[in-house]
């Protein structure tokens, strides 16, 4: 008799998001290299800018964590006016706002508060997206002027080198290890994204629990196959 599937639970699982878990390479050393170098920015406010699953909101976490900053996203500033938001903070990290920015007037607005609301305290604001902010889509001309003046550290698109470094750290937050044979499998058949490889690590995951069987060449061949990968920004 053959045992059951085990049904997968999402109990979910806990990225390592420390400076010492980021990856360095060459497509990602100069925003590595700013973001280390704080509080001696050139500049109070400081632009990343990179494709889904770069590293942006990695590294807005290991800076947040060294300096304190509040953290900002597109709900909250929706919500709330800057000073409810950030209290007497002089650091502050806005993240995933890009999107949104483009059709709320208010958003604009509040953004361009809390811009204001940095410098004169003599702080430090850092903020992300896929586009550089001078390519957001702003109505708002004094915020827009703003945007542009930002110097911008750009994470690039991984090459197999980060692929395989990516593929080997999202396994390990699960706990899983992963022989290099089957690396070497995965590499030239899969997208050369960090959300692919996201997507296709947690397709892997689910199917070697609900099958109960090690993660093989022959069980990841199965994942590729299947039309269980579904890629998230």
């Amino acid at each position: 008799m053959s045992r059951p599937a085990q049904i997968p639970l999402d109990l979910g699982h806990r990225p390592a998001l420390g400076r010492e878990d980021f990856l360095v390479m060459p497509s990602n050393e100069l925003a590595v290299g700013v973001i280390d170098s704080w509080p001696q920015w050139q500049a109070f406010a400081i632009a990343l800018c990179g494709p889904p699953g770069s590293g942006k909101s990695h590294l807005c976490q290991v800076w947040r964590a060294s300096s304190g900053a509040v953290e900002v996203d597109a709900e909250s500033l929706a919500k709330h006016e800057p000073p409810e938001l950030i209290g007497d903070a002089t650091c502050c990290v806005v993240d995933g706002v890009e999107e949104a920015l483009a059709t709320s007037a208010e958003l604009q607005r509040r953004l361009f508060h809390l811009y204001n609301m940095m410098r004169e305290r003599d702080g430090y604001l850092l903020v992300s997206g896929r586009e550089a902010p001078a390519r957001w889509r702003c109505g708002l001309a004094d915020l827009r002027s703003r945007l542009s003046t930002l110097p911008v550290f750009e994470l690039g698109a991984p090459d197999d080198l980060l692929i395989e470094a990516v593929l080997v750290k999202m396994f390990a937050d699960r706990q899983l290890k992963v022989s290099p044979e089957v690396l070497r499998y995965i590499l030239p058949r899969m997208e050369r994204s960090f959300a692919s490889a996201r997507a296709l690590v947690t397709a892997i995951d689910a199917s070697s629990l609900e099958q109960r069987r090690d993660i093989t060449i022959p069980l990841v061949r199965d994942v590729l196959e299947s039309d269980r990968l579904s890629p998230r920004p």
